[in-house]
């Protein structure tokens, strides 16, 4: 619809105060997925600051509160959001998503299935120096497990870390399957590059 471009136009604050008039956060999903379809078809496309502001708003509250898989309908509007703006979504959802305490299954095995199927190789190089930035637990090894089994080229700053780090957490993870699953496939992965 032509009033959507109104989102080229708001400011962070009356973009958020907009979104919070249309409780975009609690809407019915079939809408977000036609919402997130309209997104896409916005020109100009949006700003970085608005789009991280409605990924916020559009999903950040509904996949910290995943107990069981996302529905289709949350799947279709997470896939279609992150094909046109994967970096701010990644920098807003993955942030929240990595720094939420607990388990976090779903949302484990939901970040696992976007860096499998839908995002891009930058936007996966971005989820991996997020995922470094955090201590390391079991929740995060499947994460970067996804993210080395695209066997995507890492620039050398960003495989270093990852060696490093996982030289550093060694001990930590001790009888960790996961963790030497892992450090097997950097080893098969990067073998020329890993000294």
């Amino acid at each position: 619809p032509p009033e959507l471009s109104i989102l080229n136009n708001c400011s962070p604050g009356q973009l958020e105060g907009l979104c919070s008039f249309l409780q975009l956060s609690t809407c019915p999903e079939p809408f977000l997925v036609r919402f997130c379809g309209w997104l896409l078809a916005l020109t100009p496309d949006l700003s970085y600051t608005s789009a991280a502001i409605l990924a916020e708003q559009l999903f950040l509250r509904r996949v910290l509160s995943l107990t069981q898989p996302p529905s289709r309908h949350l799947m279709a509007a997470l896939t279609s959001f992150c094909s046109k703006y994967s970096h701010p979504f990644c920098r807003v959802l993955v942030a929240a998503v990595l720094q939420e305490p607990g388990e976090g299954t779903e949302q484990t095995k939901l970040l696992c299935e976007l860096v499998e199927e839908y995002l891009e190789a930058p936007s996966v190089q971005l989820m991996l120096s997020q995922v470094l930035e955090v201590p390391l637990s079991e929740k995060l090894l499947p994460v970067l497990q996804a993210v080395l089994g695209r066997q995507e080229v890492l620039p050398p700053e960003l495989l270093d870390l990852v060696v490093l780090t996982l030289c550093q957490q060694a001990p930590a993870f001790a009888t960790s399957l996961n963790f030497a699953k892992l450090v097997t496939a950097v080893l098969t992965v990067y073998q020329s590059q890993v000294s």
